[in-house]
């Protein structure tokens, strides 16, 4: 039988074949087929396929596993002490910082405030050191407004134009990245945006079985944003057990889920 469409989804590869008049569908992972699938048309089979890859994956926890992970660090969710001292007191300075200092509207109209949104990267670890040394050369710069603007337009629902904006400034300072562009729309309005650390998301979403892994792409598209809601949306549903208040909670949950060491009980580099 003939394949009619193979792809890859993560670590797996998905080959669809007609069988007959109906179709039929195999995940193999390193060459060895572990699940097979039956169906009438090739897109039911093929969505079957996917959402099969996704959670037969060697890294598959679900959001069970997940919850569990973070519990093990965090047994109280996210109402515990030693998680606000540790992850969301200090991205809760920083949105305190942007809002005084630079509040949305103003960011939307005026000028000149490279400096104050300076400090509040400074504020953070969220960006690795190199990127955010080419933020502040981007701050500093003629494009700093330019860069402000685009993000208090995505923080404001303008997501294409924002991004669009932000791109054109960074790029001249190396800087066009996820990272960059996401951390001030998700301070600014943490009920709806969320930040993006690429590795650590992709992680997250291959092990609880989301599309994100897969649609992921470095370029600033709306499309890839568009996901990475889904996702927030998705783990603040499959986590409201746990108390979340925001998306600083869920962008927490994903980082203590992907990064931190049950062994030792610290987080790892934050990639």
């Amino acid at each position: 039988m003939k394949p009619i469409r193979e792809e890859k989804v993560g670590k797996a590869s998905l080959r669809l074949v007609k069988a007959g008049k109906a179709y039929a569908g195999v995940v193999l992972f390193d060459g060895k087929v572990t699940s097979r699938i039956d169906g009438n048309t090739p897109d039911e089979v093929w969505e079957k396929l996917v959402r099969e890859a996704r959670k037969s994956s060697p890294d598959y926890f679900g959001f069970d596993g997940a919850i569990n992970r973070f519990q093990a660090f965090f047994p109280e969710g996210f109402a515990s002490a030693d998680y606000f001292n540790s992850e969301r007191k200090y991205k809760i300075e920083a949105k305190e910082l942007l809002d005084r200092a630079v509040p949305l509207d103003a960011a939307l109209t005026g000028s000149g405030h490279g400096d104050a949104v300076k400090s509040v990267f400074n504020k953070t670890n969220l960006l690795s050191p190199f990127e955010n040394m080419r933020v502040k050369d981007a701050l500093q710069s003629d494009q700093a407004d330019q860069f402000i603007r685009g993000a208090a337009r995505m923080a404001s629902g303008e997501i294409k134009l924002g991004l669009s904006e932000m791109e054109k400034a960074l790029k001249p300072h190396d800087v066009a990245k996820w990272t960059a562009v996401t951390y001030l729309p998700f301070l600014w309005r943490p009920m709806d945006h969320m930040f993006l650390k690429p590795e650590t998301t992709k992680n997250f979403s291959e092990r609880v079985g989301h599309a994100f892994f897969n649609e992921y792409e470095t370029q600033l598209k709306v499309e890839v944003y568009e996901s990475l809601l889904d996702l927030a949306d998705t783990t603040e549903s499959k986590v409201k057990g746990l108390g979340p208040q925001d998306r600083i909670d869920v962008q927490s949950f994903i980082w203590v889920v992907g990064n931190y060491d049950l062994e030792c009980d610290m987080p790892n580099s934050r990639k």
